[in-house]
């Protein structure tokens, strides 16, 4: 068989615990790094919008959450995919849970319900993210025999339900819509209440996931226009935050169709004050903690880190960044090419996936090339959740390349490998 393993030279290789996809390893440190130097340069803006809150405090519980995010992405990482594989309903289960109970019992913040308050804040839904690729991952492998012939949504027809074709739709309703399906619009259901774009990120994911794990075309675009439809219905009766998202996207369209030189300084947006940091940021940037655009910014530190990151750094260091998130989505390609347990490799992509496309939306909003969607930049924003399950996901993949590497990413027996070939 023919040796797949990495052969980059590196000090890295020789030592067992560093078995993973070293391009990776090289990667997270970097993210921590620059996460910890942003978050320095916002943490003026941070302790004045906090009544004056000691501008270290803030800055040296961002320390405590890199530490905690590093400690639980090394945990992940010796988690076996196996373990993974049978928990997953599990850990789905609590952490749906946990998104409902937050409505009844969360803190609330812009009129949604978002964290639990427990001295520290805990957003569920980032939880859920995770768990929701999770489970896919495990339901789309357990699908592989049948998928490329199973149909995903009952019939709408109501003779289809007859005696005669009742089991056929029953069948279809199982193994189609409440294995592959349900996880997906089950967490969108839950998440959308209090995070629009966020429900839209997982929907995505999975969407995506289920494409790449050979589900009908022809399916998938009844599981779009059904879903869509419903999204429409959703919004048109303003239902949860549909007013958030349709005066972003109303103010969105001003923006771009409102000549700038008719602006008022005094009326200008967070996206404005985005576009002019990445402008005074030029080539190279002003230097290390001289942004002066994040005093005029409402969440610098989280939802437009990226602008004056690129006003302090120079769009030189913003385009390394864009580049270091498209590399992980590479490496984690080249894990689900070299996977031969398919749940392995689809977990590693999905988990990519979150982390890519959260990425890409957070830089589309920074260059004003999308609406606000509050959506923070993986890894570096201000946030302890996000941080946290951003490091759990990185862990993850870098376990399933680990075990890649060693030839011990295997299926249970009984589970056919990613070849088709059985046990």
């Amino acid at each position: 068989m023919e040796d797949n393993r990495a052969t980059v030279p590196s000090i890295l290789s020789k030592v067992t615990f560093f078995n993973g996809d070293k391009v990776l390893m090289v990667i997270v440190p970097i993210l921590f790094v620059l996460s910890a130097l942003v978050v320095y340069s916002s943490v003026a803006k941070m302790g004045y919008a906090h009544m004056g809150t000691e501008t270290n405090a803030i800055f040296t519980k961002h320390l405590v959450v890199i530490i905690l995010a590093a400690t639980t992405l090394m945990g992940c990482y010796f988690m076996g995919a196996k373990f993974l594989y049978k928990t997953a309903p599990y850990v789905y289960g609590i952490c749906w849970l946990l998104t409902l109970g937050v409505y009844f019992f969360g803190s609330t913040n812009g009129g949604a319900a978002r964290w639990y308050d427990f001295g520290f804040s805990v957003q569920p839904s980032e939880l859920l993210k995770v768990a929701t690729i999770l489970l896919l991952a495990r339901t789309l492998d357990d699908a592989q025999p049948t998928i490329g012939h199973q149909r995903l949504l009952p019939s709408f027809n109501p003779w289809k339900w007859t005696k005669k074709g009742r089991q056929k739709q029953l069948d279809i309703l199982w193994n189609g819509t409440c294995k592959i399906v349900m996880p997906v619009l089950s967490s969108v259901a839950v998440i959308i209440k209090a995070h629009n774009s966020t429900a839209l990120l997982v929907f995505g994911i999975g969407f995506i996931m289920i494409f790449i794990g050979r589900a009908l075309k022809m399916e998938l675009t009844k599981v779009f226009l059904l879903v869509a439809a419903a999204g429409a219905i959703y919004f048109a009766a303003g239902a949860g935050r549909a007013h958030t998202a349709t005066s972003r996207i109303t103010n969105f369209v001003k923006e771009w169709t409102t000549p700038a030189d008719t602006t008022a300084t005094r009326t200008l947006t967070d996206a404005d004050h985005a576009m002019i940091a990445i402008y005074d940021g030029g080539l190279f940037g002003v230097g290390a903690g001289q942004s002066v655009m994040r005093a005029k910014i409402t969440h610098p530190e989280s939802d437009y880190i990226f602008s004056f990151f690129v006003e302090e750094y120079g769009i030189i260091m913003g385009m390394i960044l864009i580049i270091l998130y498209a590399w992980i989505f590479a490496r984690a390609i080249a894990i689900f090419k070299s996977s031969r347990w398919f749940f392995g490799g689809i977990l590693a992509l999905g988990l990519a996936l979150m982390i890519t496309i959260q990425a890409l939306l957070h830089f589309m909003v920074s260059t004003h090339l999308f609406m606000e969607t509050g959506q923070n930049l993986p890894l570096i924003s201000h946030g302890g959740t996000s941080m946290v399950c951003t490091a759990a996901a990185l862990g993850i993949i870098l376990s399933i390349s680990r075990q890649a590497n060693n030839r011990t990413l295997e299926p249970p027996v009984g589970i056919a490998a990613m070849s088709g070939e059985e046990e």
